[in-house]
């Protein structure tokens, strides 16, 4: 992995999941982690007493380490497709959460974006090693996506310590749990067989697991899990739309790569989406995401195809 830089500088690309403008859109189900996390635990640092409360004090931006530009794989638009926890067998996952049988991407996606969750943060995409052998057998580039969410009341006493934020604030505690949630999802990559350089932020509303009205809080968990992914080696990316953003973190400006939703629309608004006028955190648009006859599709944005080995380990 190279140089620490901000993404945008390297990505001059144009532009993943809900309804067209701005008003709430309808998100398509996102998915998440397999089965059983392993057995290991991810190294973990003691909080530090705390200093401050400032939320700049608290929470330091996350760096965003990106590898030196690989060759162009392909010009022009590349389509894929992001599948997850509804993509299962019918019946598994928690009980908020049970997978649906939905169908998996059509032969003309040339690389699948693998959700690691089963909705929530902490709950594991029951069937993603099934998915990964699926991937693996089509020779397909491979990608990674993790839904965050806000905690349980559990999560406060389990993992609110455990991390690099001060442990003494609110914000330092959410941060940790955020941090946490990501080697959680780091776990459930290994466990399945998953190798990818980089994991994208599924940053929007999760049904039965509500995030808070406090849009910083939010936004502490959501920087934690951009921490931790980023420490771990791995390239970080954003899924979310301008309003969804909006609603969950409010201005948080993160400037990572985008990944950005056009929900049951098409190809065409899709790459629509691509556009300045839908950037919603300070990112490069990457990936735009349509919802058609009960799949996710996707599409990189202009130029966005040359930089596809930064976010797809091909099999």
């Amino acid at each position: 992995m190279a140089t620490a830089v901000a993404a945008a500088l390297l990505l001059t690309a144009c532009g993943g999941r809900t309804t067209p403008a701005d008003p709430a859109p309808s998100v398509s189900p996102s998915a998440s982690e397999r089965a059983a996390p392993p057995a290991t635990t991810a190294p973990q640092t003691s909080a530090t007493t705390p200093q401050s409360t400032a939320p700049s004090a608290v929470l330091p931006d996350p760096p965003v380490t990106i590898p030196d530009l690989p060759t162009p794989v392909a010009q022009g638009p590349v389509e894929g497709a992001d599948v997850s926890w509804p993509q299962c067998p019918k019946g598994m996952g928690i009980p908020q959460k049970r997978s649906q049988g939905a169908p998996m991407p059509l032969p003309s996606a040339r690389f699948v974006v693998l959700g690691l969750t089963n909705g929530p943060g902490f709950h594991p995409n029951p069937c993603l090693a099934a998915q990964v052998a699926w991937v693996k057998q089509r020779h397909l580039m491979a990608g990674a996506y993790s839904v965050i969410s806000y905690p349980e009341k559990r999560h406060f006493d389990e993992f609110g310590g455990q991390g690099p934020f001060e442990a003494g604030s609110t914000l330092g505690r959410l941060a940790n749990i955020g941090y946490q949630q990501a080697l959680f999802n780091i776990r459930t990559m290994q466990a399945a067989g998953l190798d990818v350089p980089a994991v994208w932020l599924d940053v929007e509303p999760v049904n039965g697991f509500d995030w808070t009205s406090d849009t910083e809080r939010n936004a502490a968990v959501v920087r934690g899990a951009a921490k931790a992914y980023a420490d771990q080696g791995l390239t970080v990316g954003v899924y979310s739309t301008v309003a969804l953003w909006q609603r969950v973190v409010g201005d948080l400006r993160l400037s990572l790569p985008e990944w950005r939703a056009a929900g049951e629309t098409g190809r065409a608004e899709a790459l629509r989406r691509c556009g300045a006028d839908r950037m919603f955190q300070g990112g490069a648009p990457i990936l735009t995401q349509w919802v058609e006859d009960g799949r996710d599709r996707d599409v990189t944005c202009p130029g966005g195809s040359t930089y596809l080995p930064l976010w797809f380990h091909t099999y």
